[in-house]
């Protein structure tokens, strides 16, 4: 029963990656970039939402609605004036401007909030289910988490392959040139494509300080981390892929700390993922590409 309730502590914790690996892979899906700024996007939802419902008194669902709202327009001014006048440059001109934004957002956030940690209260109201004589527990957390990170998982799947700015966005993803000749606005397409990330990591951040109701400006420096690592184990680009690699993900950090040791787990991790970069390059949902030289 005790293994049983392992593994739903890392499903949970799993589902909240997958929320955050998947803002990354439509991000990198889109534009072939990465943005090593999107763990500070999710610091910035979590203090919106503390911000909210500590400062104002406002109910939690209004807190979630205003941590998107203001991530969304972070997502779409960060790659208006960061990534944009990059595009064409080489990657590491992007990167090291990502990692520039990340150490922005962490330094406003202190100036702005303090670098003392705050207490986040839960957004979940509903008690725990219990099983099992209490030997197993299933908190609202838990249920919430998982139930989100597979709805979002299944709206952004009906989404790229439904809907019109979906399609486009696909079409950019395949050859940014031909789309923009078909009459595709890449640049509106992209922007789209950060609005979509940037709301996801809210939600993932107001998620993740419920789960460990403890929130700093470094919040979402290691999630982040460990959730681009899950979009690379799942295949980077896939929608399937970034939830199945959240899910694993998480699964093993919980078995390696309890099992192993908590100081070896993000080692353990990391060997998983070069373990499986060995066998599938692309991960595992992941395609792969032949270029013709």
């Amino acid at each position: 029963m005790q293994v049983l309730q392992y593994l739903i502590n890392g499903i949970s914790i799993g589902a909240v990656y997958a929320i955050i690996a998947l803002g990354y892979t439509m991000v990198y899906g889109i534009a072939k970039m990465l943005n090593f700024a999107h763990g500070d996007v999710i610091m910035v939802g979590a203090y919106i939402s503390f911000g909210v419902t500590n400062y104002l008194g406002l109910p939690a669902i209004v807190s979630i609605v205003a941590a998107m709202a203001v991530c969304t327009v972070l997502g779409i001014v960060i790659e208006a004036l960061a990534y944009k006048p990059l595009r064409g440059t080489s990657n590491l001109a992007v990167l090291i401007t990502a990692i520039g934004v990340s150490y922005f957002l962490q330094n406003a956030a202190q100036l702005i909030w303090g670098s003392a940690a705050k207490t986040f209260t839960s957004i979940v109201t509903f008690k725990p289910f219990s099983f099992a004589d209490g030997n197993l527990v299933i908190t609202g957390e838990v249920v919430i988490t998982v139930a989100a990170s597979v709805l979002i998982m299944i709206a952004l799947t009906f989404f790229t392959g439904q809907t019109r700015m979906g399609k486009a966005m696909r079409a950019v993803s395949e050859d940014r040139d031909a789309a923009q000749l078909m009459g595709i606005n890449v640049n509106q397409t992209i922007s789209m494509t950060f609005a979509i990330g940037s709301a996801l990591a809210a939600i993932a951040g107001v998620l993740l300080c419920s789960t460990v109701p403890t929130l700093m400006p470094t919040t979402g420096s290691m999630p982040g981390i460990r959730a681009f690592t899950a979009a690379v184990i799942g295949g980077i680009g896939s929608i399937p892929g970034a939830m199945l690699g959240g899910i694993l993900l998480g699964i093993i950090e919980t078995f390696s700390k309890k099992y192993i040791s908590t100081e070896f787990s993000d080692a353990i991790v990391f060997a998983v993922l070069i373990l499986i970069l060995l066998v599938r390059p692309a991960g595992l949902m992941g395609k792969q590409v032949q270029e013709k030289v």
